[in-house]
């Protein structure tokens, strides 16, 4: 389905162009349905399929996006979605609160706040501020 948007004499069209079956074309002007008779038939392509381009690296040809280290507590901060750093509101030995914000991740063009899963004192942090990082990846351990 296409839909165009045409000014003739000043005057508004909103055609809908539904389906072509050989030389005919079920079209829609301002509403009304057409059926319209084509002079020959269109000719229909199978659709054409494009790879992904390669994962982008620097230039020492290491990944830009490292993939998540596996865990290595199970009392760490872990990110809920790919993203970026942006704040680290936390330094290591702070005591924190469960709810309190220890990290803003920008991811979607938002800012999200990460925050603490426990009370206790921040052991580390395992990122930097504007690391680039994926979902699962530890940020800060808490005990």
């Amino acid at each position: 389905m296409k839909e165009y948007k045409y000014k003739i004499n000043g005057n508004p069209y909103n055609v809908v162009i539904k389906d072509v079956e050989g030389n005919l074309a079920h079209v829609e002007v301002n509403g009304t349905p057409y059926k319209v008779e084509l002079d020959k038939p269109v000719k229909t392509s199978a659709p054409k399929i494009s790879r992904p381009a390669a994962a982008p690296r620097t230039a020492t040809g290491a990944p830009v996006v490292t993939p998540a280290a596996k865990p290595v507590r199970k009392d760490s901060v872990k990110s809920p979605l790919p993203g970026v750093i942006l704040e680290i509101k936390v330094k290591e030995g702070d005591t924190v609160k469960k709810g309190q914000t220890v990290i803003i991740l920008e991811a979607m063009k938002m800012e999200n706040n990460i925050n603490a899963n426990k009370d206790g004192k921040v052991v580390s942090i395992c990122v930097g501020k504007g690391d680039s990082i994926l979902e699962g990846a530890d940020l800060v351990i808490i005990e």
